[in-house]
């Protein structure tokens, strides 16, 4: 016999459980609102940027080999672009085998009291004003040289980027498989041909996205660049005992002009820098999907 359904028993929320799906619906609405509002904070500041600065994108503009003057008159930013270049590179080769080896000391070898010390000196480094960082390798190297350097600000910008490797490539190896490493093992393998024949092949699509992200992070830093490399000339410099110009510094200055022409060149500038950021943060989140697609993630 089928059961008689009561009808005063009824499916619909009531009471103490209405109130919580008010509750449940309004914590959803306010997290989608908030992720909306830091879209389109973003998709205002860029076009913005867009509007100001892509009127003075030419072919001279890029590629122009001497640095505009204060008045904004004339002039080119290859100077600039290929001085940030090169101060990233620096940073680059000198924080990626750091980071690198870090991650792996911390993920294969440091006990749980070593592991926890050098991640809290890693959160500690990454939450530094960069611009400590570039009053600490001026006081080392600029003041005791008395001369700008490239490598005085390359080293300054790995101190922003050591931690921002060390910590992703510390996530990638952890997400290694332990199946591999008890293979490994099993096979009589030492650690160090494990971790450079399976484990970093495994996690070598993560750290490269990481490097790119903390490159890209890097390469719109100002405050470094204050004190290490503030001094140079107008053209192309390429050596790195000297100082060299780089892009966010020459926006810094031309905005400082207060010049209409020089005004319109920061402009023209900050698009440049944007679009590489852009261009660096999208290439690397293709880069890992690409990475976990081969991996089955």
């Amino acid at each position: 016999m089928s059961a008689i359904p009561d009808p005063s028993f009824s499916l619909a929320p009531s009471g103490n459980l209405r109130r919580r799906m008010r509750v449940s619906r309004a914590v959803q609405g306010s997290t989608i609102a908030a992720a909306g509002l830091a879209v389109v904070v973003l998709a205002i500041l860029v076009g913005y940027v867009a509007i100001k600065g892509i009127g003075v994108i030419s072919w001279s503009f890029l590629t122009g080999g001497t640095l505009p003057p204060l008045t904004g008159q004339a002039g080119g930013m290859m100077p600039a672009l290929l001085g940030s270049l090169e101060i990233g590179l620096i940073a680059t080769l000198i924080a990626v085998p750091v980071g690198i080896l870090t991650a792996i000391y911390l993920s294969e070898f440091a006990g749980p009291r070593m592991n926890a010390v050098v991640r809290t000196m890693l959160d500690l480094m990454n939450g530094l004003p960069t611009i400590i960082a570039g009053i600490f390798l001026f006081a080392l190297l600029v003041a005791t040289t008395h001369e700008d350097s490239a490598y005085a600000a390359g080293l300054a910008l790995s101190i922003v980027m050591t931690p921002l490797v060390t910590r992703a490539s510390l996530e990638a190896l952890n997400r290694v498989p332990a199946t591999l490493r008890e293979a490994a093992d099993a096979l009589g393998v030492s650690s160090w041909r494990t971790i450079l024949g399976v484990i970093l092949p495994s996690a070598s699509g993560a750290i490269l996205t990481a490097t790119i992200l903390a490159i890209a992070r890097a390469l719109g830093e100002t405050a470094p660049l204050l004190f290490t490399v503030a001094v140079f000339g107008p053209k192309i410099q390429v050596n790195p005992l000297h100082g060299v110009p780089s892009i966010p510094f020459e926006i810094w200055t031309l905005v400082e002009g207060g010049y209409a022409g020089a005004l319109r060149q920061a402009w023209g500038m900050a698009f440049v820098l944007v679009v590489t950021i852009l261009l660096l943060n999208v290439g690397a989140r293709l880069l890992l999907r690409r990475s976990q697609r081969k991996r089955g993630l």
